[in-house]
């Protein structure tokens, strides 16, 4: 520290205590603004720390702090990059937000654009996150900050993560719907994971309809976003099963709307992980949508299109809806299967045991027949004990 402190100092004592008289409030501050300004860059930090340990100046700290970020914005061009200022940003940014002194929030919002290092934007963005809450030009600037972030960073520039989580976290405190689609950003600019999940957070603590906000994207954005949009709702900690199987009705429903020469990957991938989701949430008013979708895996299992997996996928997703119309869909399979094994001995193991395992699920008498005739064919062992087992669950 520079030789001056202990002078200015003294100058600091001698203006508050001197004669023991007592100041009022505004002649305390004076005092401190004083000294604040004739001291040395590397001292003002300092002068600011003593203040916040008067007990005298608790009523007027908000306004000191002020002072000082003031001074740092006046003087921005010239010392952004000096350690001392940026010390002294980040000390009064964190005391403004600690006060409370709401009159910062502008002074800090463009202190954020000229001071680049991290340790400075972290404490301006979480000062901000304490002071915005309810100011709709805060939670604009805020959103606006990331989504500029995010088109920065998906065109290729460099990320500041901390200074990101920091923004992600000051816009999950100051809790508004509006920063929905900020945050949202975030989940499609190939991001880390880590920050991805902090943005996912966020969007779970903030209140308003996020289902709905999900369910718009995954109906109107491109494939990739409808996407996002559905791992984000499926891994979201304030959904329930109910709005869990809404958001995967309506990711089958976009996933089933185009054709094969329509489809790519990520509106194939939206649709095999709604199927999943259907499956294990036994969603029974999703049927019609299961009953099109395996319908559509059947084929394209048949024309090679894709694995003997999707198609097992298909079967067990209807098993778990376990309707009436699930279920004949099913059962008019295995009746083609049991024609084509009686006809020439062939049958694929893992599609009929899956077929008979779906229908015992179901126990809907549509598929008694189907099942019952499977005793008279030349199946082996282990297919006749499923048969059986699935005649067994079946309630008349």
């Amino acid at each position: 520290m520079s030789s001056k402190k202990p002078r200015i100092m003294a100058l600091l004592f001698l203006c508050l205590f001197c004669s023991g008289a007592v100041i009022a409030q505004e002649q305390v501050l004076q005092s401190y603004m004083q000294v604040f300004s004739r001291a040395d860059l590397s001292a003002k930090t300092e002068v600011l720390k003593h203040a916040a340990a008067d007990s005298r100046a608790s009523e007027f700290m908000g306004e000191l702090y002020n002072y000082a970020l003031q001074f740092a914005l006046f003087n921005s061009q010239i010392l952004k990059d000096d350690p001392d200022m940026q010390k002294l940003v980040s000390f009064a940014a964190r005391g403004a937000g600690d006060s409370g002194y709401h009159e910062s929030l502008d002074t800090l919002w463009k202190l954020l654009s000229g001071y680049q290092d991290s340790l400075t934007g972290v404490e301006i963005l979480m000062a901000m996150g304490k002071l915005g809450k309810g100011n709709s030009m805060a939670i604009e600037n805020l959103n606006n900050y990331l989504l500029d972030q995010s088109s920065r960073y998906d065109a290729g520039t460099f990320a500041d993560y901390p200074v990101l989580s920091a923004c992600i976290a000051a816009v999950a405190e100051l809790g508004d719907s509006s920063s929905y689609p900020a945050l949202f950003s975030i989940l499609t600019a190939g991001y880390p994971e880590v920050i991805v999940l902090e943005a996912t957070g966020a969007m779970d603590l903030i209140r308003g309809d996020y289902k709905q906000f999900l369910i718009d994207i995954i109906l109107k954005n491109p494939p990739e976003e409808k996407l996002a949009a559905f791992k984000a709702g499926m891994g979201s900690s304030v959904f329930g099963l109910a709005e869990q199987g809404q958001l995967a009705e309506v990711a089958l429903e976009q996933g089933l709307a185009f054709g094969i020469v329509e489809n790519n990957a990520a509106l194939s991938a939206l649709r095999y992980s709604a199927i999943s989701a259907l499956t294990r949430l036994q969603w029974t008013r999703a049927s019609a949508l299961a009953i099109r979708h395996y319908y559509r895996v059947q084929t394209d299992f048949q024309q090679g299109i894709v694995y003997k997996e999707r198609f097992l996928e298909a079967i067990a997703c209807l098993g778990a809806i376990g309707s009436s119309d699930a279920a004949m869909a099913l059962a008019l399979q295995l009746g083609l299967i049991n024609a084509r094994t009686e006809r020439t001995g062939t049958f694929d193991e893992d599609i009929t045991l899956a077929l008979i395992q779906a229908l015992g699920l179901i126990g809907d008498k549509a598929a008694f027949d189907y099942l019952l005739y499977i005793s008279y064919l030349n199946y082996p062992d282990h297919i006749q004990a499923a048969a059986k087992n699935a005649l067994d669950r079946f309630r008349w």
